[in-house]
Formats: C-alpha cells, structure tokens, sequence
C-alpha cells in the first residue's frame, strides 16, 4: 500500500469485527470520534467529542492512587469509600493515569491511526468478506466529521477490493457528503429520526432540514447508490404510527431506497457512567407490541426489500 497513506491520520475509538448488522454480509466496523449530534438515546456517547477522552470504570478500580500521583492537573482524588473522583473540567487529557493504572480501571477512548493501519485491521478478516459479501463499515459517532480521512480509507478500501460503506447522520454540508459519496462502490446506511424538526432538535441538538435536504441531494447525484435508511424508534420522540408514516411519505419517491427501523435499547447506559456523565432518558420503556405494529406498517410501504 502507498506509503503516503501513514500521513493521513484520523480518531478512531474502536475497531469491531464480525458485525452482522452494519451493511450486508459479515464486515468490519471502524468507530470514528466526533458526532455533530447530541441524540439522547445515543448508545456510544465515547463517540460524541472528536478528541481522545478518559473513562474511570470503577468496577476494576484498586484504590492504589497511582493516578493520582501521576496527575500534574490535581484532577483525581477519592472518596471516603474509595472510589475515583475526576474533575473532568481541569483534565488535560494527557492520559499519564492510564499509563500508572495497573487494573486498566482509567483508559483512554480514542486513539491516531492513519489510513494503512485501518485497512491493514480491515483486511485481517478478507476471507469472511468474500464468502459473506461483507466488508469495510465506518461509523461513530460521525464519519462526516473526519471526511479526508474517510475518503482516503474508502479509496485504498476500493484498491484492495473490499466493499465499504458509512453510517451516516447526514449532517454536514452538500460538499462534505458529496465527496465522501464519491468515493462509495455499493452502500450508504443513512439515519432519518424524525419529520419534525422542532421535535428533532429537542431530541438530538439539531434541526433536521440539511439532513434531509442532504438526502434529496444525494438520491439525484448518486442515482446507482443503494441508500438503506433507518430509523432508532425512541419513546416519546418518533414511537407512533404518525411518525413513521411521514417518513415512509418523504421517502415514497425514491427509487433504489430501502427502509427499517430499530427498536430502543440501553446497551450503552454504562458507558455514560464510566465518562462521568448522566445518562438523559432512564426512564424509558419500549412497547413491543407497538414496535411490531409499526414494523408491519412498514412492510406494507414495499421499502423493506
């Protein structure tokens, strides 16, 4: 591979092989930092700043104090039952704690690769590709967020033959997303929350007119795409039938389109603990009756083939 490529760096947060739900056939999923959204149900919230974070897993902790002791800032201290507290405003993310920390307890989320170490990662499960027609699947967080990256892992992607898409929240301007368009051979997996924009930025931080603008765009340049479109159903947000049946409306004209929804989870609850941060939607309850219901009415649209 060109060795120009060792310059291109982005932020990556995880590498996840052997996905089975990120694009078609078995793929390799590359988690991206940087997320211009703020979604309260948002399951890898780790994802959400650009730049490497520190997480404090106070299951593992041993109460030794080395992170303290190594941290210049004054930023760790313990309480009286012995867990960590960090003032996460004074951190300095220099990570010398997790160097000290001999039960991994503090670690940091995020680390520099450049586009060879990525693809190098990637094609360490090539022969699963194949037989699945799987492949590449970068994520986040916001792959738009990181765009040169993204197009300079989609281009060596394309020159070793692995088939690669992104997920996308479709936020960012028509230039970011039409040049990372570009360089896409199959797929694009597209998140549209919700019709009403009020409601939207309630919910995620922002309105969402460039989203869907974005996708009215990308369906006229990029005719030969196949977008797959979902929706994370979220009580109290977009859970009714109204909801749903507005964005099967907006998405009837498109052709090449294919459409699901995924229901609520709390998978990444933890993670918001171990970032110091509360987690916004605790009380939540997905209706399984009303999920299968609402699944039914979108067989119905014919989207789901």
């Amino acid at each position: 591979m060109n060795n120009t490529l060792a310059g291109k760096n982005g932020t990556v947060f995880n590498i996840q092989r052997y996905s089975l739900h990120d694009g078609p056939g078995i793929r390799t999923v590359v988690f991206l930092k940087g997320c211009p959204l703020r979604c309260q149900w948002c399951s890898n919230p780790e994802s959400q700043h650009k730049l490497p974070e520190l997480t404090y897993k106070q299951s593992k902790c041993i109460g030794c104090l080395r992170c303290k002791a190594a941290c210049n800032a004054n930023t760790i201290s313990q309480t009286s039952e012995g867990s960590l507290l960090i003032d996460r405003l004074k951190c300095r993310s220099c990570f010398e704690c997790t160097n000290q920390c001999p039960s991994k307890a503090l670690s940091r989320i995020g680390q520099t690769m450049n586009v060879t170490e990525v693809i190098n990662a990637v094609q360490a499960d090539s022969a699963f590709y194949i037989r699945s027609g799987g492949g590449l699947t970068i994520s986040g967080g916001e792959p738009l967020m990181q765009p040169e990256f993204v197009v300079e892992i989609l281009k060596a992607a394309k020159k070793q033959r692995i088939d690669a898409t992104i997920e996308t929240c479709g936020y960012a301007a028509w230039e970011t997303v039409n040049k990372v368009a570009d360089n896409l051979n199959s797929t694009i997996i597209y998140d549209i929350k919700s019709m009403d924009s009020v409601k939207h930025k309630q919910f995620t931080g922002v309105t969402n007119e460039l989203i869907l603008d974005n996708l009215i765009q990308l369906r006229k340049t990029f005719p030969q795409l196949h977008i797959l479109v979902r929706t994370p159903i979220i009580p109290g947000f977009n859970d009714s039938k109204a909801d749903i049946a507005a964005i099967l409306n907006f998405l009837a004209p498109f052709a090449n389109i294919r459409y699901e929804l995924l229901p609520y989870h709390r998978l990444g609850q933890q993670k918001y603990d171990y970032l110091g941060r509360p987690y916004p939607l605790q009380a939540l309850q997905l209706d399984t009756e009303l999920m299968y219901t609402l699944h039914e009415e979108v067989k119905k649209s014919g989207l789901t083939q």
